[in-house]
């Protein structure tokens, strides 16, 4: 017969991830491990990073434990004092409450709906809100709520900006996806959103702007075309880039076929950029992102 299991030896049952940063020193990694360990913590997971730009040291670490969130919190908070950190807990795998903005373009929300469904995604979308009733069928098809508002003129722009505002609030939204969203975010929404908004766009940006990129890039004969997925910020397409991708092409490829490719690139970028976001791997320093894969 075999003997019981000792007290200490608690098989742990739940999984969380931590993520910090605070101002590089000695120590840091040292005493947070021993917060850790003192809640009964096994660190399944680790990558951290020194910014030699900012001295900025960023951490993420998986713990699992029969410790409660609460638990942790106690533990880190005399450490957090002590060396200045900012950190946030959570449970792995946990969905993330996500709104989903969209115009006319199917591709990037069939792609997220159907990753979703499947299983794959770690995200919960409270809503697709659109400015065109285009995507209705595919929500409802993936059983999503949908709202359609026009933005035809400023005061239709404002109050689709204004829903925007209803929805994180009444859901605690922790993620907004722009989902080939057509239009510009005000500067305000912007700052509201800031640090939890993912847009994606072709990666012809600044050049090939409007209508038809592809077109354009056809007629200029490129030779790669890719996709850009970062955070919203009031400069157009310039936040934080989280993820990027790019395929070479050649002179014998259609403009129907680099669209085919460019929207395929789009993709798989966004869901990329979506994943690691949800899963707290995603963290900013400055204007740019460190991803702990």
């Amino acid at each position: 017969m075999s003997s019981p299991i000792p007290a200490h030896h608690t098989v742990p049952t739940r999984e969380y991830v931590l993520t910090f940063v605070c101002e590089d020193r000695p120590g840091i990694v040292h005493a947070v491990t021993g917060a850790i360990v003192g809640v009964r913590g096994n660190i399944t997971e680790s990558r951290q990073f020194e910014s030699g730009a900012t001295r900025r040291f960023y951490m993420r670490l998986q713990i699992a434990t029969n410790a409660s969130a609460d638990e942790i919190r106690a533990a880190m908070a005399p450490v957090a004092d002590r060396f200045g950190i900012e950190y946030s807990i959570d449970s792995v795998g946990r969905p993330v409450r996500t709104l989903i903005l969209g115009s006319t373009a199917k591709h990037c929300l069939n792609d997220l709906l159907f990753q979703i469904d499947a299983g794959h995604l770690p995200i919960e979308p409270k809503l697709v809100l659109a400015n065109h009733a285009t995507l209705e069928p595919l929500s409802q098809f993936y059983e999503v709520p949908f709202e359609h508002l026009p933005t035809k003129d400023a005061a239709e722009k404002t109050a689709f900006e204004d829903r925007v505002r209803e929805v994180v609030a009444e859901h605690d939204i922790e993620l907004v996806v722009l989902a080939r969203y057509m239009q510009i975010l005000s500067p305000e929404l912007c700052a509201e959103l800031s640090g939890r908004c993912i847009n994606i766009h072709h990666s012809f940006l600044p050049g090939f702007k409007g209508a038809n990129p592809y077109r354009q890039a056809y007629a200029r004969g490129v030779k790669q075309i890719g996709a850009t997925a970062h955070f919203v910020t009031s400069d157009l397409d310039e936040g934080p880039i989280i993820e990027q991708d790019v395929i070479r092409v050649d002179h014998t490829r259609s403009p129907q076929e680099l669209m085919a490719i460019g929207q395929d690139a789009e993709v798989r970028t966004l869901r990329q950029a979506v994943t690691w976001f949800a899963q707290s791997r995603v963290l900013l320093d400055g204007n740019r992102t460190v991803i702990f894969r």
